[in-house]
């Protein structure tokens, strides 16, 4: 079929399908439904432009949609069931352009200024709606006032980290020997993703291969016996987050496998290791006990010396597809690795604070608005974190610039609203359900605290970029509907 424009794509077919599902009373995924998703992740891709040439896939859209409910973007796994990508959606899509109508202010205050006044949102509120083509906003209240975050602060610290380290970065988890000592350093470079499962769950770096080329080097010279120890010297600093222990976040550490995860769950909150660098090593000595290598005693931290002989390395998916997973899944121990990567980049101190520092040093320099904002941590668990609804679209604004390829993926790590991650349970309730496939957006979430924020294209084809933070609200689902609603309006809204 000949490339269908994205503006026609989705007030066409896909649309039409958007409101079959919102009317539908099952959770089962149609093929109409899935040709949502892909409209819109191809317009927000398009939009970004063609991925480069590093092997980065050349349209998010062609599984987007078919992937599973906590599968993100594109991680390699998809329902059992799951319908395959539409084959009548081109792989790339025209992005709309500025020949495409925007809503008035006039007419869009219309319909979100009723919605904003909804008494579940809570006692604070603030909103932002940016006409991602242009950059100008298109619709503000309190948009300059400095609230909690929650999650959506993963936003910020995609952008900086893909400023900071660049989207091809893979981080690298490496072994040395010591060779007058026969010690073995197995050393730690912030992989949060590093896994020991023996089904590797998306590609991450592999401890089991680690340790095979390790075991197989060090038989090469000759060496069957090892004192195993690990060194998590990138970091410094508490390990512990600011807000204490917590089973959404592991100890933030240089070294650890699974996420430091004890249940065998893959995401969610969880029991964590004490200690995960010790628990990493620990598993590395029997994987290489496994593997004829015996070790010594227990392993313990160590520094690895400048004499230290590279053994082996593995690395980590390319940071894009880190910053794709942790907003698609809303991950913790990802953000917080990436608000480090951030700090070593940029010459701070591999700590909390270091990292808040190097976090909004990167969005300085990239102009944007940072009046009252302030990066506690890189996850948004903490409350103190603060940031504007002016600020959240001018990130997301930021990342669909066409001269920032860097940024895509900010984008297309969007959860997509009743499909993907932290969205694929929302967008239920009749009166939202229209923005179902339509709207991309972070979530946020923390008590009394709930946000929104991310990207549509509406009833005209206009890519618009929005924000809405809300503090004080009694009831978190209430509070939630009330979001979605928003999102929804301006995705259904010619607004003309």
């Amino acid at each position: 079929m000949p490339e269908l424009k994205a503006s026609q794509l989705l007030t066409g077919a896909a649309r039409t399908a958007a409101q079959s599902v919102a009317k539908s009373t099952t959770k089962h995924v149609t093929v109409g439904a899935t040709a949502v998703g892909l409209a819109l992740a191809a317009v927000v891709v398009a939009t970004a432009g063609p991925w480069d040439s590093s092997g980065q896939r050349k349209a998010e859209a062609v599984r987007a949609a078919s992937q599973e409910s906590g599968g993100g973007a594109d991680h390699g796994r998809r329902t059992p069931g799951a319908p395959s990508a539409a084959p009548s959606a081109p792989a790339v899509l025209a992005a709309p352009g500025s020949s495409v109508p925007g809503p008035t202010k006039r007419a869009l205050a219309d319909v979100l200024d009723p919605l904003l006044r909804n008494p579940d949102l809570g006692t604070r509120r603030a909103a932002a709606v940016v006409d991602a083509v242009t950059g100008e906003r298109l619709y503000g209240k309190s948009a300059g006032d400095a609230l909690t975050p929650a999650s959506t602060t993963k936003i910020a610290t995609a952008v900086a980290a893909l400023s900071a380290v660049g989207p091809d970065h893979r981080i690298a988890t490496r072994t040395a020997l010591e060779k007058d000592s026969a010690e073995l350093v197995l050393i730690g470079g912030g992989d949060p993703t590093l896994t020991a499962r023996e089904k590797n769950p998306y590609g991450a770096a592999d401890l089991r291969t680690l340790a095979d080329e390790t075991a197989a080097s060090l038989k090469r010279g000759g060496t069957t016996e090892v004192t195993l120890s690990y060194d998590t010297s990138l970091y410094s600093g508490p390990a512990t987050h600011p807000i204490g222990p917590n089973e959404n976040l592991a100890q933030v550490s240089a070294l650890m496998v699974d996420e430091a995860r004890t249940d065998g769950s893959g995401s969610g909150p969880a029991p964590r290791a004490a200690d995960p660098a010790a628990a990493a090593a620990a598993t590395f000595a029997g994987l290489l006990h496994d593997r004829g290598i015996k070790t010594k005693g227990t392993p313990g931290p160590s520094k690895a010396s400048g004499q230290a002989e590279d053994v082996a390395k593995v690395e980590s998916p390319q940071l894009s597809a880190l910053v794709e997973r942790m907003l698609t899944h809303s991950d913790n121990d990802i953000a917080e690795a990436l608000a480090r990567q951030v700090a070593v980049a940029s010459d701070e101190s591999h700590d909390f604070d270091g990292a808040g520092k190097a976090v909004e040093k990167q969005l300085e320099k990239l102009g944007l608005p940072l009046s009252g904002a302030h990066f506690a941590d890189g996850s948004g668990l903490d409350r103190a974190d603060k940031v504007s609804a002016a600020l959240l679209t001018e990130l997301l604004t930021k990342a669909a610039d066409t001269t920032r390829p860097e940024l895509r993926s900010v984008l297309t790590g969007l959860p997509v609203a009743g499909f993907t991650g932290t969205l694929s349970s929302r967008y239920e309730d009749e009166a939202d359900a229209s923005g179902t496939g339509l709207v991309r957006a972070k979530t946020g979430t923390l008590t009394g605290v709930n946000t929104l924020a991310g990207t549509v294209v509406d009833a005209d084809g206009r890519l618009l970029v929005f924000a809405f933070m809300t503090e004080g609200a009694a009831v978190p689902s209430s509070a939630q509907a009330g979001l979605d609603r928003l999102a929804s309006s301006v995705a259904n809204c010619g607004c003309r």
